[in-house]
């Protein structure tokens, strides 16, 4: 991944699951102050940044449903939810 500059837009995936657009302000040491479309900012490392949407979204990691309950014993305190 090439270096952002400062005005550059980029984009971040925020709690593995939200890609949010945001708007690079600084570079400083490997670190990029983003500037979010509401006015919000952080500083993140250059790993966390993306060039496009399509690369944030496919960097999300997905759900494996049939992993999300273990088949066999079941405890009498496992309710059916």
């Amino acid at each position: 991944m090439a270096g952002f500059k400062p005005g550059d837009k980029a984009y971040i995936v925020e709690n593995n699951r939200i890609v949010r657009q945001c708007t690079v302000v600084r570079v400083s040491a490997g670190m990029h102050l983003i500037r979010f479309e509401n006015g919000g900012g952080i500083q993140v490392k250059a790993h966390r940044l993306f060039a496009t949407q399509e690369e944030a979204e496919n960097s999300v990691p997905t759900i494996k449903k049939a992993a999300a309950k273990p088949a066999g014993y079941r405890s009498p305190y496992d309710y059916m939810h």
